[in-house]
Formats: structure tokens, sequence, C-alpha cells
């Protein structure tokens, strides 16, 4: 299917409105003036957002004005690339970018798209990496640093157990599981993983070095036995891994510009910023500034043209994150001049609450029988499963990690640790059940019993999402595709609980195939705003609903805030920060309910 998508894009973008129509009309007569050929440069920094909205708080030390660059900004930028006649040629260098499996296999799409539209992919790198080996193998022009640092060894994940820690401080973590596969939590109990836990991540890890061995061999043409023996080796140079044929030369990067300049000409066009939005924002050079910022009174105008919206559901499902995507897409129900939505997922999951909150707004969506496709990111599991499930068409990359179809209950016992410092409580309990939150205690046989059945209908209620979703597609029995499983996208595909293997661009062509109009815009909602902007932006007065969702500001960015700035934490290795952010950031969906639906904590070093 992508295969035909890549042979059929340079006709089909024009036409599904995925590139403006100027940028599609050809010269009338011969003699209007040449077009300057243009090689569009993209230079990949940091995190790819999804939502491109910054944090909002004014304790963030590097609040500024401009904002992050999304998946859709590129995805945009990449399909006008592909049928503008002008550009020849697209240059990556992606060393600074921080890029999930997922991401780098749609952006390695679009680079393949482009070679069979007869353009040229160059790509630069200074470290040999999994990812960069897998999008250099969709160039034909990937150069090395002479003395690049080559680490193409494989897959390594590791998981992170805190029980000993826990222990010493006398902190308990007390954990149901519904479903043999739902680990999640495993690491706050446990000092290893269990054998249902360990089984899944090695059909994980399995499936993913094998999307790597394939990629590559495919886009070198190589055996895949051969690819496999350079990873083993672990000690290749730039000069040996273009021997091998991983890479085609070894140059600095002055001569690699150089040769970019002799190849497309003094006339050439080096454009860094080909198709994108500012992403600067408005000036700010003083208090002035911040002033006008603040009192601004402008607002986005509304649509005048029919266009399909994209909104992103990024991160932990809690009831902060859920608030702002539900009011947006409540927004679009009533919007008579959006067409269809492309819901964009990525992430692990969080509160059951949030989850089935944020589902309802996709079924109310669902309702007005225009089309809702998911596009799946990076992870979209347990939570970020049941917010897909409405959905009429599911895309998901073959490295997605997506299902976790099971519920966990849980909550950390900190009566041990009290007792340490020197504290003591008394209570005072009326209802048999009235202390079952409290984190002095665990939970006592009552307690865990009522705590079960609460899961278990919560459980019946997530399959019930899953087979009304997504009906026939299914292959085989739900229940044994459920208790937790996670599944790659590839496999996700053949067990039915994905449509088609494909990224966001795919999505959003399928999403304007389905409503049938011959032109359409495109907009990412709301409309991506800086941590600045945000900051001050306007309360919202739309009216779509009279009670609201509840979005009570996090108390965990300023602890996120905290670890990062804390000296002793900057001294530990990256995974155990990782760790020690994650669970920070997931106290919110630990807030207010114990049941939760979080797919499992893998630390993937790619």
């Amino acid at each position: 299917m992508r295969a035909l998508i890549h042979g059929l894009a340079a006709a089909l973008l024009p036409a599904l409105g995925l590139v403006a129509a100027e940028e599609n009309t050809a010269p009338e007569a011969s003699n209007a003036p040449a077009v300057k050929p243009i090689v569009a440069v993209y230079d990949l920094d940091g995190v790819l957002s999804e939502s491109g909205q910054g944090q909002r708080s004014l304790l963030d030390l590097e609040l500024t004005p401009s904002r992050p660059l999304t998946q859709f900004d590129l995805t945009r930028s990449l399909g006008r690339a592909l049928t503008d006649p002008a550009v020849k040629a697209v240059v990556l260098d992606a060393d600074d970018a921080e890029l999930d499996l997922s991401q780098i296999q749609e952006l390695r799409s679009h680079l393949l798209a482009l070679r069979e539209a007869g353009k040229d992919v160059w790509m630069y790198s200074e470290h040999l990496s999994n990812g960069s080996a897998l999008l250099g193998s969709a160039a034909n022009h990937f150069t090395l640093m002479r003395e690049a640092d080559c680490a193409f060894n494989g897959i390594y994940a590791e998981s992170m157990y805190f029980k000993g820690l826990l222990d010493k401080v006398g902190i308990q973590a007390e954990v149901i599981h519904l479903g043999d596969f739902k680990s999640f939590g495993e690491t706050y109990y446990r000092s290893g993983p269990s054998d249902f836990a360990r089984q899944q991540e090695e059909t994980l890890i399995n499936s993913i070095f094998e999307q790597l061995v394939t990629g590559v061999a495919a886009g070198r043409k190589l055996s895949p036995d051969l690819v496999r023996a350079l990873i083993d080796d672990g000690a290749l140079t730039a000069t040996e891994v273009v021997a091998a044929g991983l890479a085609d030369e070894v140059l600095s990067r002055t001569d690699f510009v150089k040769k970019l300049r002799d190849t497309y000409g003094k006339e050439a066009k080096f454009d860094r910023k080909y198709q994108l939005p500012d992403l600067d924002g408005p000036e700010i050079s003083g208090l002035m500034d911040v002033f006008q910022l603040m009192f601004n009174k402008s607002a986005s105008a509304k649509p005048k043209k029919d266009y399909v919206a994209v909104v992103a559901m990024d991160g932990d499902i809690s009831d902060e994150s859920v608030a702002p995507v539900r009011t947006q897409i409540l927004k679009l129900v009533k919007d008579e001049r959006a067409k269809a939505l492309v819901l964009r997922v990525n992430s692990p999951g969080g509160s059951a609450l949030a989850s089935e909150v944020l589902w309802e707004a996709a079924d109310e969506w669902k309702q007005t029988k225009r089309p809702l496709i998911v596009s799946m990111g990076g992870v979209a599991a347990s939570g970020g499963y049941y917010v897909s499930s409405p959905a009429d068409r599911i895309f998901a990359e073959a490295g997605t990690i997506t299902g976790s179809i099971g519920v966990v209950g849980m909550k950390f016992v900190v009566g041990g640790a009290m007792e340490k410092l020197g504290i003591t409580t008394h209570a005072i309990q009326r209802g048999k059940n009235a202390g079952a939150m409290s984190m002095t205690h665990g939970y006592s046989k009552e307690e865990a019993d009522t705590l079960r059945k609460s899961m278990t209908a919560v459980y019946e209620t997530f399959k019930k999402r899953v087979t009304d979703g997504r009906g026939k597609a299914l292959k085989g029995d739900l229940e044994a595709l459920a208790g937790g499983r996670v599944y790659c996208g590839k496999e996700a595909l053949e067990c039915g609980l994905v449509d088609e293997i494909g990224g966001l661009r795919e999505a959003i062509i399928h999403a304007k195939r389905e409503t049938k109009l011959p032109r359409l815009e495109v907009k990412l909602l709301p409309e991506p705003k800086s941590a600045l902007e945000g900051l001050f932006a306007k309360p919202d007065k739309d009216d779509t609903e009279i009670i609201r969702a509840g979005a009570t500001p996090s108390a965990t960015l300023r602890l996120r805030q905290m670890l990062a700035n804390t000296s002793i934490l900057a001294a530990l290795p990256n995974s155990a920060r990782v760790g020690l952010a994650r669970l920070a950031a997931r106290l919110d969906a630990f807030k207010g309910t114990p049941i939760l639906l979080l797919g499992p904590e893998l630390d993937l070093r790619w």
C-alpha cells in the first residue's frame, strides 16, 4: 500500500489539496522566466513536537517567543517539496534531532517518495547511529564526517526498577493488574520483570531490531545477514562504513557544502525554511513588546474554506492534558467547515477516567458522520489506544508501540517513610472503604476486592470501546489480543488493531479522500503557540460546553523542572534521569484515581 502511495504521490497530493494551487501551476509559455532551482534544507534539532504548544509556566526559565517545529510542519513541507518542480533536492541533517522510531520511519517514507519522484536526497551525519543509518538508507547521497562516531550497534532496551530504593525510604507500591501482560507498575514493586513482561519485551525488541535490519538492508541494497554482521562488529570507522556500503562517502562538512553548491550551481537557492511556518514568534526586545503581547486582542479568523483538522493528543493522558484536546474537538463538531478530523495520538495512556472523557469527544465527532482518522505516533498504547478506538481508520508506523488493552490499579504507600521521619497519623473513618485511597497504609482485602471490581468494570468498558470501534477488523477473539499485550505497528496490523502502515501524511490523504471533496486545506489545531504566547493567551470564551472537563494546572511541572535543575541528578546516567522524569510526569495520572490505563515503561536506546 505504501509503495502505491509513493508511486502516485506526485499526482495525488495536488488533487487532494496537500499542496497550494499556486505551487502546482506550470508556466503557460515557454518564454516564462526560468525558475531558480531550490534545494530544501532540513536541519532538525531537538524534539519534533506533535501539538506545537509550548509549556505555559512562569517557572520555565527557558520561556521564549519561538514555538517548536511540529510533525505536521515537516509533513506539509516535505509534501510540497515532492510536487514542486523547482525543488531539485533535499538535504537532511538529523544528528541533533530526538526522533523516536516511528518518526524516523515516517521521515524515511518521505525521503523514499522524493527519490521515486526523481529528486536527490542528501544526508550528512557526524554520528552513525541506528536512526541515522535507517534515515541514510533512504538517501542517494549519504555522507559521513571522516572521523564520525560510528555507533551502529543494534538495539538496547533498559527498564529501571525502583523497589530497592522505595524499600530503603519506606515506600511501598500497591499494584493490581487486570491482564497478565499489563506490566505497568512492575518497576515500582519488583526488582526485575515478570515472565510475562520479559516475554513481551523480547517480542517487541525482536520486531524493532528486524525492522532496523530489513530497512537498512533494503535501502542500501545489502543482505540482511551482512547488516547484522556489521551491527555486531561494533568498531567500524567511517571509512569502513563506506566500504561496507552503509554510506556513500566521507567528507568534511565544508567539502560536503562545496559539493552541494558545485552540483546545483550558483543560481540554486538553498532554502532552510522551505514551506515551513515562522517559528520565531513575536519579536521581544523590551518590556513594551511584552505588554503588547499581553494585551493583544487579535484572534484567529474563522476559516473561510473547508478544511481537514489535525488535532494532537501528545503525552500522558490526564485531566489537564485532555481538556484542551476535548474542547478543540467539540469546537470542530460545531464547525461546518471542518470536513474531516485526523486525531494524532502519541500517548502511553494515563487516567482511565480522562481517557473516557476524550473518547466521548471523539465519539461526538463520529456522530456527525464526518471522517475520523487516527494517526498514531511513537506510542499509542492503553489509554492511547482507548481514545483511538472510535476511528474509521487507524494508521500506525511499523515501529509504533500500541495495544496494551488492560487495566492497572495503583497507589504509593508512604506510611513507612513517615515513620522513619518520626511522623505518626491518626484517622477516623466512616464507611468501610472510605480509607482505600489513603497513602499511609496498603489495601485491605475488602478494599482490594472493591478496587478490583471497579477495575473489572473499566476493563469491560475498554474492550467494548475496542469491539464497537474496530468491529470486524479484529482478527480473532479480543481477549486473546488484550490482557495488556503490547504490539509494534507491524504486528498490530496483522491482528486488526490498526488498519494501515503509514504516517501523518497517509492519514491526511485518506481523510481528504473520504470527504469526496476536490480541494481542502489542512490545519493543525489549536494553532501552535510558543510558551510565551501560550502564557499570555486570552481565556477561551467558547460556549461549546456549559460544564467543562477539568483542567487543573499541573503541579508536576515544577517537580520536573526541579529534577532537571538539580545538580546531583544531572550527574546520573541519562536513563536514570529519564526514569525519574517519567515518574514525575505520570503523577498527574495517579492524581484522583487509582485506576490507570498505562502501557509498559521501556527505555529504548535508539
